[in-house]
């Protein structure tokens, strides 16, 4: 009896904009890569689980303006179930995490833009933006660097699927400052 060799093969890809050279006034936001792609995902190397993780992924986001202005970031894209990351594919998602955040070389954390009194743990939500923030104050400055880390999973029944299928998530960052205000 010869057994037939399922495969499956996910060609899994996150798309992540700025546009590549955004203008908010008198700044100019950029990405190291617009695209993150997890290659392709062959069932037969998984492990049974409930959900898979594909493994973090960085890229670094750099916004450099012409005066010194407040900086806030957002991510706007397809809120996932939950609101606790992006949609990924129908049943996945994304998480954007904020690292190393420096203004003008000086390392800054985060707070919730709509709630100023609260750090924040660096973490992009659906419908937040997170402003640059250092002892309990906005930072002001020229150029933000951050590395953003992306994390993606997916349900394992994500996987059952007869063809090639690709999963994609998109989005987009979006500048935060006093003289841009946030869209709705």
């Amino acid at each position: 009896m010869a057994a037939k060799l399922e495969i499956l093969c996910l060609a899994v890809l996150c798309t992540l904009l700025a546009v590549p050279h955004v203008r908010a006034e008198n700044c100019r936001l950029s990405v190291s890569q617009s695209r993150i792609d997890y290659g392709a995902i062959r069932r037969e190397v998984l492990v049974e689980s409930a959900a898979i993780t594909l493994g973090t992924r960085s890229l670094n986001v750099n916004v450099f303006c012409a005066e010194p202005a407040a900086m806030a970031l957002r991510f706007v894209g397809a809120a996932a179930d939950g609101q606790e990351g992006f949609r990924f594919g129908r049943q996945g998602r994304f998480r954007l995490s904020l690292r190393h955040a420096q203004v003008d070389g000086r390392a800054v954390g985060w707070a919730v833009a709509h709630l100023p009194g609260e750090p924040a743990s660096g973490q992009l939500l659906p419908g937040q933006a997170l402003v640059a923030r250092a002892a309990g104050l906005p930072v002001v400055g020229q150029r933000l660097t951050v590395q953003v880390d992306i994390d993606t999973e997916l349900p394992a029944d994500a996987l059952d699927v007869r063809n090639e299928t690709s999963l994609e998530g998109l989005g987009s960052f979006e500048l935060v400052s006093l003289a841009v205000p946030p869209s709705q």
